[in-house]
C-alpha cells in the first residue's frame, strides 16, 4: 500500500462557493495542503444525501501531501438546489467549476485526481470523461462501476419508495446520531458526528429531516439509474481504481466490476485496480480512510506524477 500520512486532527477547511450558470452556488471545502510541483491536487465528491464533510477522515490525511478539496453536489449540503440540472453534463460542469474556482485547475497544465463515493463516484466518472487528460486518476469508492437497476433488482420508482429513513431514526437528533454511531462504534468520533449532523436539519418539533432537498434527491437517484458504467468508464483515459465494500450473496457487484475492468482493457485502457473489503459497509471513508487515501495517491503515482 502507498504510504499515507497520519491524519492532522487540528486541520479545519475553509468554505467557499463558485457560481455556475444561471447563478447557482456550488459549495466546497478547501482543506488546503501542499502538492509538489506538477503533482495533481485531489477533488472529493460525496454520495447521495451526504455532504463534503463525509470525506474528512481522508482529507485529514491527504492534505499533508496534496491540495485537497471536497465539494457539495447541487441540492446537497450548502450548495443551491435548483429545480433543474441533475444530469451528467451539468454535474460534470459543477465539478469543473469547483476544480477551477478552488485553484486545483488554475493553470492549463494542472491535472487532478477525482474521487467519488457512491453516487459521487458516478459524478466523478462523468467529470473524468469531460476532463480528458486533465484528470490524472479516478477513484471509485463503492460505486460507479455497475448499473443500479441491475445491482438493486429494482426500477427507479421502487427504489425511490424505499429511499426514506425509518421514522424511528428521524424522530430526534439523538436517535439519528445513535443510529449512525451503531454502524461501527469504533470509528464514531467528532468528525463522524459533524458529517452526520451536516446531512440533516433539525426541525422546531425536534425531529430531523434530510438536508438534501427532496426534489434534488429524487432527481439525483434518477440520474444514477440512467448511468451506463461501461460506456462511461471505457471513455476515461486516466488510471481507475475501485474500492468495494461487502458484496451481495451472489457476488453480482464483483462481477459487474470485473466486466467494467475487462471492457476498459478491450479498448486499450488500463484495467481497474481493485481493492475489496468483504466485511465493511458502504462508507469506506469512515471505515477504511487510510486505504482510500492510499488508493487516491496510488492512481496519481500511476499517472506518472
Amino acid at each position: 500500500m502507498v504510504p499515507v500520512p497520519p491524519p492532522d486532527p487540528a486541520a479545519e477547511p475553509d468554505g467557499y462557493v463558485v457560481i455556475v450558470e444561471p447563478g447557482d452556488r456550488i459549495h466546497f471545502l478547501d482543506w488546503s495542503g501542499v502538492s509538489a510541483p506538477g503533482a495533481p491536487g485531489v477533488l472529493l465528491i460525496h454520495g447521495i444525501s451526504s455532504t463534503a464533510w463525509a470525506w474528512t477522515p481522508v482529507a485529514r490525511r491527504l492534505r499533508a501531501v496534496r491540495h485537497v478539496v471536497a465539494m457539495d453536489l447541487r441540492g446537497h449540503g450548502l450548495s443551491d438546489a435548483p429545480t433543474e440540472g441533475y444530469d451528467p453534463p451539468t454535474f460534470a460542469g459543477d465539478v469543473l467549476a469547483v476544480a477551477e474556482g478552488s485553484g486545483l485547475l488554475a493553470d492549463p497544465a494542472d491535472r487532478i485526481v477525482l474521487a467519488g463515493h457512491g453516487f459521487g463516484a458516478i459524478v466523478a466518472a462523468w467529470a473524468a470523461v469531460d476532463f480528458g487528460d486533465r484528470c490524472a486518476g479516478l477513484v471509485l469508492v463503492d460505486g460507479g462501476w455497475e448499473s443500479l437497476e441491475a445491482a438493486s433488482g429494482l426500477d427507479v420508482e421502487e427504489f425511490l419508495r424505499g429511499f426514506d429513513e425509518p421514522p424511528e431514526v428521524m424522530r430526534s437528533m439523538a436517535s439519528y446520531l445513535a443510529d449512525r454511531a451503531a454502524f461501527d462504534p469504533a470509528t464514531w468520533d467528532a468528525d463522524q458526528v459533524r458529517a452526520a449532523e451536516a446531512a440533516v436539519v433539525e426541525t422546531h418539533a425536534g425531529k430531523v429531516v434530510p438536508s438534501t432537498r427532496p426534489h434534488a434527491a429524487q432527481a439525483s437517484v434518477r440520474a444514477m439509474f440512467g448511468y451506463d458504467p461501461i460506456s462511461t468508464l471505457t471513455a476515461v483515459s486516466a488510471p481507475v481504481a475501485a474500492m468495494a465494500s461487502a458484496d451481495d450473496a451472489e457476488g453480482s457487484r464483483a462481477q459487474a466490476l470485473a466486466e467494467a475492468s475487462a471492457a476498459r482493457a478491450a479498448v486499450g485502457r488500463g484495467r481497474i485496480a481493485v481493492v475489496s473489503f468483504g466485511r465493511d459497509g458502504h462508507n469506506l471513508m469512515r471505515y477504511r480512510p487510510e486505504a482510500v487515501s492510499a488508493a487516491i495517491l496510488s492512481v496519481a503515482d500511476e499517472a506518472g506524477t
